[in-house]
């Protein structure tokens, strides 16, 4: 325990360091993934869009992100089988090497998965530094599954999604005034599936606790409120006649482009609560093993802290607002062509994907999501509707991810352990 004994404040003070780095990395690459449908759909501005959020990411992260950051903390390497002093030295080099890679992604413009980032490289410094029993192997299956699984449910969701507003609105004789009516409906659908996550599991450790039919009657409320408040929104806007003469369903995108600000509001929560734990698990195994002077192994179930989660949630915005736009338009406009009506069904389906994994504790990609429930939106409309090409770029970058960050780990744990140890 010498290590810990001797340089536990200078340990902690570079944890937090790169815990931060590895938060200004998710909101570099990460939340510029989650906000480019709707400035793809030219539904909000690129300044509106890193204005939404960076309120509701930060919310996010600091209500809802304590689950995924348990899993992220605890559920992928072996702490009886690591030392405490070479795991807190373990989880700084994970969020250096996660952090840089994103950091080299955004530079290129690329959108990778954070998600990816982060557990490569707590695999690569756990299997390769330590030894290969370290890693539980048996919890990354269903976390590499998840990054199958997900994209594939957010795209069949967004696909249902889409095809009901052909359904109900587009493909109808009255377009505009069947959008007025049924766009309240999925606004209740996007306030209320976001709050039940957040007043059933989130609020924790804020001190909070409700029960499941509390929580569900608080949801249905604030679903309620974001419905009324939506069609208080919608009575304002009219027929634009002009418009619809270039673009027949002109007006109806602008009923969708109001409907796109709520889901816009519930992807960012949902990225936040999720994405969260990429840079806040590792720095809340190294603060409670520090903390506890050694003597706590780091599998041990600790509450994350709050200002932990809240380190993390300033790191996400602040590299929202300063880098965030380098990446912003490749899922926004360059998978397929996209309108309000086809951005919200994306966003939603993929806000809906992430919180329920959030829900269960499971770390999902984002960017997989998002990117699956583009091209849900993408086959519905016909395969040609699709740029193949950048679909296959992003799909290599996804390839590449896992092992960078597994290298870029085992790299600085040796430099690490050279300078420490």
């Amino acid at each position: 325990m010498s290590l810990i004994a001797d340089h536990g404040f200078v340990l902690l003070l570079l944890a937090c360091a790169f815990g931060f780095f590895m938060a200004w990395g998710v909101g570099a690459n990460d939340v510029a993934n989650a906000m480019g449908t709707s400035v793809g759909s030219r539904a909000l501005t690129i300044r509106q869009a890193i204005f939404i959020a960076m309120i509701f990411e930060f919310c996010g992260a600091y209500l809802a992100g304590g689950e995924v950051t348990e899993t992220i903390k605890n559920g992928i390497v072996d702490a009886e089988v690591i030392s405490p002093d070479l795991m807190v030295l373990g989880m700084m080099s994970a969020l250096l090497a996660a952090g840089t890679w994103l950091m080299v992604a955004t530079a290129k413009g690329w959108p990778v998965s954070t998600t990816h980032s982060i557990i490569g490289a707590v695999i690569g410094f756990a299997a390769v530094g330590v030894s290969m029993d370290a890693v539980q192997w048996s919890a990354i299956g269903p976390i590499v599954a998840s990054w199958v699984v997900t994209p594939f449910l957010s795209g069949l969701v967004a696909f249902g999604l889409f095809m009901s507003v052909q359904k109900l609105i587009i493909d109808t004789d009255e377009p505009f005034r069947n959008a007025k009516r049924f766009v309240p409906f999925y606004m209740f659908l996007t306030g209320f599936m976001v709050a039940l996550m957040t007043v059933t599991k989130g609020l924790k450790h804020v001190g909070l606790h409700l029960s499941g039919n509390q929580g569900t009657l608080l949801a249905i409320g604030i679903g309620v409120l974001v419905m009324l408040l939506g069609m208080a929104i919608l009575s304002r806007i009219q027929v634009d006649a002009e418009a619809d003469k270039g673009f027949h369903y002109a007006s109806v995108e602008k009923v969708f482009a109001v409907l796109m600000v709520f889901t816009a509001c519930s992807m960012a929560f949902a990225h936040g609560a999720n994405d969260v734990a990429n840079a806040v698990g590792p720095l809340a195994g190294i603060v409670g093993v520090i903390q506890s002077g050694g003597d706590m192994a780091v599998g041990a179930k600790s509450a994350v802290p709050g200002w932990v989660l809240l380190l993390g949630a300033v790191g996400i915005v602040i590299g929202l607002a300063t880098y965030g736009y380098k990446v912003i338009a490749t899922i926004g406009k360059e998978i397929t062509e996209l309108t309000p009506s086809r951005g919200f069904a994306a966003e939603l389906a993929t806000a809906s994907t992430v919180v329920g994994a959030s829900a269960i504790g499971l770390p999902v990609s984002t960017t997989h999501t998002l990117v699956g429930a583009v091209l849900g939106i993408g086959i519905a409309r016909g395969i040609g509707a699709l740029n193949l090409g950048v679909i296959g770029s992003i799909f290599v970058s996804w390839i590449i991810t896992l092992p960078a960050g597994a290298i870029l780990s085992i790299v600085f744990f040796t430099v690490l352990k050279a300078i420490f140890v």
